[in-house]
């Protein structure tokens, strides 16, 4: 019989009120295992020792936070491998991807091992005489992390490495679809020097255990990536206690392909942001905006290296894209390739379930043409690997175009014009833009975020992650003269 892979509640591993089965994408044969769901007990429990715990990790010494969280990177690291492996089988992303995750992941815990070093406030004199201003920032309190499957190491990652790094209790509720990520993760975390129920894994329904873990008084900030109405859903719950709540929601980004652009270099970026992770990423270009001018070539490219594309299972060799990751997301992605043609899009390839050796969730990567700005294809995020091509006329089309969307995560243009990417730079409405570079990938140390319907509250990594896990406290100091 399975071994039920267990809950971190209030420092002691514990099953729960009961169980799912995680079953590997590309393989609908394999059971990754079976994982316990937490129950509302539990998380009380596991809430009121967290309290406990964070007031006396606040006082570690900085090097001894410092050495927690460096320890946790350099495993991570060390076992890129053997976790990449772990989470390409429960996820679907290609090895390499899953590889390259956990490793990023580590790298995450190692940049804020370095900041825990570097927490500096601020003085200043007061505008009344003898009196000095101190301003510093304190840990806001206990954290609940909500985190989505599509990187289910990496966003964990860069929510829990701060939070711990500027002294705050986590309590951690991962998606039920990539448990087997959460459990390795949470294992490297407990056998730290950290005080007992500082770090807590609660594993559960959305819907029982996460409403219940965002409506609690008992928490004091909220870092969630997931959909826009979980996130709306999320953020009318927080402030019924006022609670701090940062949200990445969904995207609908786009790349801005110019008729001076290297069609060679357009395509591949295009080809990866398009479908890198099956297209079940944040950051992917699910809106290829194309000069007239390059149009017909760029197309013609697209399409064939799309064709070309090897699908099949995560762990074999070769395979640029895996699975999708569960029967419901499948559904989903197929119900808008019916939808892209009912709305008069062209299907040009793909954008059909795939029979494979291994029985799976598989499909091929989709593009649409003769495709418009107002589409539903072009208006929601699909999280499938589907693009639309959407042809302009001019770079203030291309840019009008870009724009014109609810959401705001990333965009990017590819051209060879200093002038029309310095003016796309300044004038790109989203939260990151990138120049001759994918709109996919992002890096640990510079803020993350978007604007519109994609992002609620301060940014992610890098320094801007203090602005979340900690609260701003001024101080008042009058001395007295000296005698």
């Amino acid at each position: 019989m399975t071994e039920v892979q267990r809950n971190l509640i209030a420092g002691e591993w514990q099953t729960g009120e009961g169980e799912i089965e995680n079953i590997n994408p590309s393989d609908l044969s394999d059971c990754v295992g079976v994982f316990a769901q937490a129950s509302g007990d539990q998380l009380e429990a596991t809430l009121d020792r967290a309290h406990a715990a964070q007031i006396e990790w606040a006082s570690y010494p900085m090097e001894r936070k410092q050495a927690v969280l460096m320890s946790i990177g350099n495993e991570l690291m060390a076992r890129a491998e053997e976790l990449g492996t772990l989470l390409s089988r429960e996820e679907g992303k290609p090895l390499a991807e899953g590889k390259g995750e956990v490793y990023r992941a580590g790298q995450f815990f190692t940049y804020y091992a370095a900041e825990c070093l570097r927490q500096l406030g601020e003085n200043a004199d007061s505008v009344r005489a003898g009196v000095e201003v101190d301003i510093r920032r304190e840990p806001v309190g206990t954290v609940a992390i909500i985190s989505p499957w599509n990187f289910p190491t990496a966003t964990a990652s860069w929510k829990i490495a701060p939070a711990l790094c500027y002294g705050n209790a986590v309590v951690w509720k991962p998606a039920n679809v990539t448990p087997a990520s959460a459990v390795a993760l949470t294992e490297i975390i407990d056998r730290q020097d950290i005080p007992k129920g500082l770090f807590s894994l609660v594993m559960g329904a959305g819907r029982t255990i996460g409403q219940r873990l965002v409506e609690s008084p008992k928490i004091n900030a909220i870092s969630f990536t997931g959909s826009v109405p979980v996130g709306r859903g999320i953020a009318a719950a927080a402030v019924q206690n006022f609670t701090k709540i940062q949200a990445e929601m969904g995207s609908k980004n786009a790349l801005a392909v110019m008729d001076d652009a290297d069609l060679d270099l357009a395509v591949s970026l295009a080809l990866g942001g398009a479908f890198g992770g099956s297209g079940q990423k944040c950051t992917a270009s699910s809106r290829l905006v194309v000069h007239a001018g390059i149009h017909d070539a760029f197309v013609e490219k697209l399409v064939i290296g799309a064709q070309a594309m090897k699908v099949g299972h995560a762990l074999e060799d070769g395979v640029q894209m895996g699975p999708i990751v569960s029967e419901q997301q499948l559904t989903e992605n197929l119900a808008y390739v019916d939808l892209g043609q009912s709305e008069g899009a062209e299907l040009a390839c793909g954008g059909v379930r795939l029979d494979m050796p291994h029985q799976g969730f598989y499909m091929s990567p989709g593009v649409f043409l003769n495709t418009t700005n107002d589409m539903r294809i072009n208006r929601e995020e699909m999280f499938a690997p589907l693009t639309s091509v959407i042809k302009v006329g001019s770079y203030d089309e291309a840019l009008a175009t870009v724009n014109d969307t609810n959401f705001g995560l990333t965009s990017g243009i590819v051209t060879q014009n200093l002038a029309r990417a310095t003016h796309f730079r300044r004038n790109a409405r989203t939260g990151v833009v990138t120049v001759n570079l994918p709109t996919a990938g992002t890096d640990y140390h510079v803020p993350f975020g978007g604007r519109g319907d994609s992002s609620y509250g301060p940014r992610e990594q890098g320094k801007a992650a203090a602005e979340f896990y900690t609260t701003v406290k001024t101080a008042y100091i009058s001395a007295g003269a000296p005698v």
